[in-house]
């Protein structure tokens, strides 16, 4: 297998954290938005009122106008998983720190990569800024087993595949919604790893946390996911098909 090339430095966050594949059309609001401003190579992303213009040569622009408008798409369904209505702040956050720091991308391979993990690191702050919100408890998910439950329970009577009976009754809906429902420091890895399908080091380079770190919220993250499918199911009527036609 070829070895991906290493990601340049990523730009610092305001916070002090380290900021940073999928074609389609580019899609509408200020993240669309965002990559438009670079087309002619006189400004930046979303530069807002007061803020200085950076002198960038029109190669380079261009270079980063055709990268964003590629990588787009792609970023906003990682960062709607991660921060759900927020994703265009952040994505449009993440393109303004890019273009400011895209000199310093020298491998253009790169790219992809590098944007991610900036973006990763904006979807932070927002969770950050949501911190008040209240969270999903985490307490004793350790002992929660989703298979066990579903055989103690028995929610599909006289079902042959019971097990796979419960996973039919989610839709992708469904399952974005779990998503969703988990802390952030669990939902990214989660995402990175299992949606997005970046091997383990790679998100936690994206982090710059430990392996060992990440593998182990990536654990929680499966075992979170599980419960809260459960109550989730609950919740919606789907153990006994209640909240389908």
């Amino acid at each position: 297998m070829t070895a991906r090339p290493a990601r340049p430095r990523v730009p610092e966050t305001p916070a002090g954290g380290r900021a940073g594949r999928a074609e389609g059309r580019e899609p509408a609001g200020a993240a669309g938005a965002a990559t438009r401003g670079v087309a002619t190579g006189t400004g930046s992303p979303a530069v807002g009122v007061g803020e200085e213009q950076p002198t960038t040569p029109p190669e380079l622009a261009e270079a980063f106008r055709v990268l964003a408008h590629a990588q787009l798409p792609r970023l906003l369904s990682i960062a709607r998983r991660l921060v759900g209505t927020d994703a265009e702040d952040a994505v449009q956050e993440c393109l303004l720190k890019a273009f400011q720091h895209f000199g310093e991308l020298h491998d253009p391979r790169a790219g992809p990569g590098w944007l991610t993990s900036i973006l990763v690191n904006c979807c932070h702050d927002v969770g950050r800024a949501r911190a008040r919100r209240a969270e999903v408890d985490v307490d004793g998910v350790e002992e929660f087993s989703l298979f066990k439950q579903i055989a103690y329970e028995d929610p599909f009577p006289y079902s042959e595949e019971l097990h796979l009976d419960f996973l039919r009754e989610f839709g992708a809906e469904d399952v974005r919604e779990v998503v969703r429902r988990l802390p952030l420091r669990y939902r990214t890895p989660l995402v990175l790893v299992y949606m997005d399908g970046y091997l383990v080091k790679e998100v936690a380079q994206m982090l710059d946390a430990p392996l060992g770190t990440v593998l182990s919220r990536l654990h929680r993250a499966r075992r979170l996911f599980e419960r809260q499918m459960w109550e989730y199911a609950e919740e919606r009527g789907l153990l006994l098909g209640e909240g389908r036609p």
